[in-house]
C-alpha cells in the first residue's frame, strides 16, 4: 500500500464520522464541509421512493428541515421560551465502512448506519458513498442514504 492510499482512506474515513457528528450536534454548517460544492444526495425510504438533492444549496434544504422541525419541536415539548439551545438526542453510528480506492482523487463507499433516538432505534440503512479530491481534500461528491428499515412508533407507544 502507498502512503497517499493510507492518506485517502483515512480522509475518507474522517469525513463519515464529521458528517454523523456535526449532524447529530445540529452543527449543519459544519457538516455540509464534508460535501462538494456540487455534490449530490438521494434519499432511499424503505418503500424505494427516491429524493435527489443537487447542489450544496440543495443538500442543505434536507438539514434547515430538519432543524426547523427540531426547534419546533423542543418548543412544542416545552412550552416556555428559553435561550437554551434545545438538545435532540440523535446519534448515527456507523460500521463496516469499505472504501475502494479508484485513483488518487476519486474512490467509493459503503458502509452501514444505525439511529437511536430518545425513543431507541429509530432507522437503520446503507450509505454508498463516491469520494473525490477537491481543492486538496477530499469530500463526498455523491451519498446514496438508503432506508433498510424503521421502526414504528406508534407499535412501540
Amino acid at each position: 500500500m502507498e502512503l497517499w492510499e493510507l492518506i485517502a482512506r483515512e480522509s475518507i474515513r474522517d469525513l463519515v464520522a464529521r458528517y454523523n457528528a456535526n449532524g447529530d450536534s445540529g452543527r449543519f454548517e459544519q457538516m455540509l464541509q464534508v460535501f462538494a460544492e456540487d455534490a449530490s444526495m438521494e434519499l432511499v425510504a424503505v418503500d424505494g421512493t427516491v429524493r435527489r438533492y443537487d447542489g450544496i444549496a440543495h443538500v442543505a434544504t434536507i438539514f434547515t428541515e430538519t432543524k426547523a422541525n427540531w426547534d419546533a419541536g423542543a418548543r412544542a415539548s416545552g412550552g416556555i421560551a428559553t435561550t437554551v439551545r434545545p438538545r435532540h438526542h440523535i446519534r448515527h453510528f456507523t460500521s463496516t465502512h469499505q472504501i475502494d480506492l479508484v485513483d488518487e482523487t476519486h474512490a467509493t463507499g459503503r458502509c452501514y448506519f444505525f439511529v437511536i433516538m430518545p425513543h431507541g432505534l429509530d432507522h437503520w440503512g446503507r450509505y454508498v458513498d463516491e469520494y473525490g479530491v477537491r481543492d486538496g481534500r477530499w469530500v463526498i461528491t455523491l451519498r446514496r442514504a438508503l432506508s433498510d428499515g424503521r421502526v414504528d412508533r406508534a407499535s412501540n407507544a
